[in-house]
């Protein structure tokens, strides 16, 4: 059995519910682990913040998607630099 080694943020450590869906494709692993801590820290925030389990889902799933198409920030802001 392989073990899979996923990076964790400068002060978080990856949720369970978070490394799951990281390991559930290579690219999206491979993406994840080549983020900087601090952007990774960013994403963990940006998914531990929320209050609603439902909302938790969302934020994970498209932290899948967007690692996917190249996005390495969370950020929602127009003019931020990592959009």
């Amino acid at each position: 059995m392989v073990k899979i080694t996923i990076a964790s943020g400068t002060v978080h450590k990856v949720p369970a519910d978070l490394k799951e869906a990281l390991t559930s494709s290579h690219n999206i692993h491979s993406a994840w682990n080549s983020l900087t801590p601090l952007a990774r820290n960013e994403w963990i925030c940006w998914v531990i913040s929320v209050k609603k389990q439902e909302t938790r889902k969302k934020h994970i799933e498209r932290i899948r998607e967007d690692l996917a198409k190249g996005k390495r920030r969370p950020c929602y802001w127009q003019g931020c630099p990592h959009r």
